[in-house]
């Protein structure tokens, strides 16, 4: 929702909430330099390397490698991201594919809990709550006035 100003608006809970705050900050003590690599068919390789506030490389802390690309389902195309335990580029491109294949059964498995979450939450009218004529807690009676 937009204020007439176009500015994103504040809802009111947010502004009685002393520990929300609208300020965007980025840290410059983790700040990463990225890279990108691909082989044009199975998918991209990120290379983060980690920088100081200057730009310079920061040897205090390692690389970091991340894939993605995209799976084919019944559903249409998934996209994957997932990091890769790695040293080196090579090393990284090495394990690309178990990593995605880790990315997707995970990513299955979740959408697989998400569904049974969604149909164990199916309200059925009547089976319950107020009812709305004054009668108190429903029971899927039909009541006949």
């Amino acid at each position: 929702m937009l204020s007439p100003d176009n500015r994103p608006a504040i809802k009111d809970s947010q502004m009685n909430n002393p520990n929300t705050s609208n300020e965007i900050k980025m840290d410059a003590s983790a700040l990463y330099r990225e890279e990108t690599f691909t082989d044009n068919t199975v998918g991209t390789l990120r290379r983060l390397t980690p920088v100081t506030p200057s730009g310079d490389p920061d040897p205090t802390r390692s690389e970091q490698f991340v894939g993605s690309t995209q799976v084919l389902t019944t559903a249409g195309p998934l996209p994957l991201s997932f990091e890769i335990p790695a040293e080196s580029l090579a090393e990284a491109a090495e394990a690309f594919g178990d990593a995605a294949k880790g990315a997707f059964e995970k990513t299955m498995e979740e959408l697989k809990e998400m569904q049974r979450q969604q149909a164990s939450s199916i309200v059925v009218p009547g089976a319950g709550g107020m009812d709305p004529m004054g009668g108190g807690m429903g029971g899927g009676k039909i009541q006949m006035r």
